[in-house]
């Protein structure tokens, strides 16, 4: 678990606790788990459920019914709501709303970036207070320039919640973009922004955490990355069904795994429609997480 840096704990100018020592203590108390809701059509088919907005509703609730008293955090991929147009996204306001009112805190994977006005749409969609589809931290994607996430990173503070900027992922495509400078990779610089960034938030766990694959493997190393410098929550998705294992977190991240957040999703989501299954295998999944 992340132990919260000494100091007192950062409030937003809402007068809200921040995103980053709400997170620290979600995984302190629960454990580093985030559990992917990810509607795909053929987890939706194996559920016996059609592939429409009623499915993904039953889908999306099921789950989060099940894992909201185990996980840190849930993490609904906003592009499978997407695909089912309006009828969709209401689902998505329902199930952002439900984590609100069961205590788990929201992770929306939209993976936006723009620049100027819109970025500054983006932002008011996802973490301005009243929104629809507000979550209590945001995914984002940096490459048209750190800076041109402004918008969302001071909305984020003042609203008491949290970005994840994606910084290392595990796709074969990523490190044409994210290794490119060798020791002064794309990644580092991205990295090294985020904890400028964190110092606004004191010695508490700050808001701006990044998104780094839990199957990168020898490229933190490589690129001589210090995750630990960053102060912040490290979104790792790939747990499970993606090949990465809790041992490989805890090797991967060395001494930033206790800022790890893990994630999974398809392995955790395949032992549905039950819940008794789901919340068996979010257990097995926590478990290994503890090193136990």
């Amino acid at each position: 678990m992340p132990e919260q840096v000494p100091g007192s704990r950062p409030v937003s100018a809402a007068g809200r606790e921040s995103f980053g020592s709400r997170l620290g203590a979600a995984m302190a108390a629960r454990g580093p788990l985030c559990v992917g809701i990810d509607p795909h059509p053929a987890l939706l088919k194996s559920w016996g459920l059609d592939d429409d907005a009623a499915g993904l509703r039953r889908f999306s609730l099921t789950v989060l019914e099940a894992v909201a008293s185990l996980a840190a955090a849930v993490k609904p991929q906003v592009a499978l709501y997407e695909r089912h147009g309006s009828a969709g996204m209401a689902v998505l306001e329902e199930v952002l709303a439900t984590a609100r009112d069961e205590s788990v805190l929201s992770i929306a994977d939209a993976k936006r970036g723009d620049i100027g006005s819109t970025m500054a749409a983006y932002a008011d969609a996802w973490l301005r207070d009243g929104s629809p589809l507000a979550a209590d931290s945001v995914t984002l994607s940096p490459y048209l320039g750190f800076e041109s996430l402004r918008p969302a990173l001071d909305l984020a503070a003042e609203t008491g919640r949290g970005v994840f900027v994606l910084a290392l992922t595990s796709n074969p495509e990523g490190a044409s973009v994210q290794h490119v400078g060798g020791k002064d990779s794309v990644a580092r610089r991205i990295t090294a922004a985020a904890a400028a960034e964190n110092a606004r938030y004191g010695g508490s766990l700050g808001s701006v955490g990044l998104v780094v694959g839990a199957t990168v493997g020898s490229a933190l190393k490589d690129l001589e990355l210090d995750l630990a410098a960053v102060r912040g929550p490290i979104l790792a998705p790939g747990l499970g069904a993606q090949g990465a294992t809790p041992a490989d977190l805890r090797s991967t991240f060395g001494d930033a795994y206790p800022l790890v957040l893990g994630t999974s999703s398809r392995d955790i989501l395949s032992a549905g429609p039950h819940m008794g299954g789901l919340r068996e295998a979010a257990l097995r999944t926590l478990d290994g997480l503890r090193g136990q």
